[in-house]
C-alpha cells in the first residue's frame, strides 16, 4: 500500500476502534451456530458477515481489517464487501465513520490509477474498483472525477484498456459509457498516443483512441434494454 492508503486504513481502525472485537461471533442458530473469528476463512466470512454471521456492529468491528485485505490481497471479493455496506445502509452511519470509508475509497481509487497493472489487491482495474462502488450503493461520477484530472501514463494506460474492453452492446447505464464516448475522452486519448506512441502500449492507446473517434463521429451509443439498474451507477440511470 502506499502511503496515503496507510493513512486511509489507519483512519478507519481510528473510526471504527469503538467496536469491540469478538473472538467468536454468533451465528445463525439453525445452520451456523457460534463462528471463530481466528484462523477463519475471511472470504466465507465476508459472505456470511451480517447475513448468517454476526450483527451491524460485528461488521464495524471487522470493516477495517477486511477493508485493509481488500487493498493488499486478492482473497476478497470487493463488490461482495462494499455489498455489506450498502445491505447495512452505511449513509445513516455516524460522519466521522462514513468519512473514513469515503477516504478509503478515495485512496484506493488514486493508487489504482497511479500503477499500472493495478497494485491494490482485490482491486484489479478500474471497472472491478467502479462495480464495487456501485454495489455500495454509490454513484461513479467523483471517481470519474478523479480520473479526469489524473494525468499520467498509468491512468492512461487503464482508460486505453477500459475502452478497449467496452462492449457497445452491453447494458450498462449511461455514466461510464457517456464519459469514455466523450470528447474529453478522445482528446486525452490523442493527447496520451502523441506522448507514449514509441511505447509498448502505443497501440493500445491508438485502438482506443480510434475506438472513442468513431463512437463520437457517428453518434453510437450503448442501447438501452430496460433500464437494467443492478450495474455501474444504479442511482443516475
Amino acid at each position: 500500500m502506499d502511503g496515503d492508503l496507510i493513512v486511509a486504513v489507519a483512519r478507519l481502525r481510528d473510526a471504527f476502534v469503538r467496536y469491540p472485537d469478538r473472538a467468536v461471533l454468533d451465528g445463525c442458530p439453525h445452520c451456523r451456530g457460534q463462528v471463530p473469528i481466528d484462523g477463519h476463512d475471511l472470504f466465507s466470512l465476508a459472505i456470511s458477515l451480517g447475513n448468517t454471521v454476526g450483527s451491524r456492529d460485528d461488521l464495524k468491528s471487522l470493516l477495517p481489517l477486511l477493508l485493509g485485505r481488500l487493498a493488499t490481497s486478492t482473497e476478497l471479493d470487493p463488490a461482495i464487501m462494499l455489498g455489506k455496506l450498502r445491505r447495512e445502509q452505511w449513509r445513516t452511519w455516524p460522519g466521522a465513520e462514513q468519512d473514513a470509508i469515503d477516504g478509503y475509497l478515495n485512496a484506493v481509487w488514486r493508487s489504482l490509477l497511479a500503477t499500472y497493472p493495478s497494485q491494490v489487491g482485490s482491486f484489479l482495474d478500474p471497472t472491478t474498483f467502479l462495480d464495487a462502488v456501485v454495489a455500495g450503493g454509490e454513484s461513479v461520477t467523483r471517481f470519474l472525477g478523479i480520473w479526469d484530472v489524473t494525468h499520467s501514463s498509468a491512468a492512461d494506460r487503464h482508460l486505453a484498456d477500459t475502452v478497449n474492453r467496452l462492449n457497445l452492446a452491453d447494458q450498462r447505464p449511461a455514466t461510464l459509457a457517456a464519459w469514455l464516448r466523450s470528447e474529453t475522452v478522445r482528446d486525452r486519448l490523442y493527447r496520451a498516443f502523441e506522448r507514449d506512441h514509441a511505447m509498448s502500449w502505443g497501440d493500445d492507446l491508438a485502438r482506443a483512441y480510434d475506438l472513442v473517434r468513431l463512437v463520437t463521429t457517428l453518434g453510437l451509443r450503448v442501447p438501452d434494454h430496460g433500464r437494467r439498474c443492478d450495474m455501474w451507477d444504479h442511482r443516475v440511470v
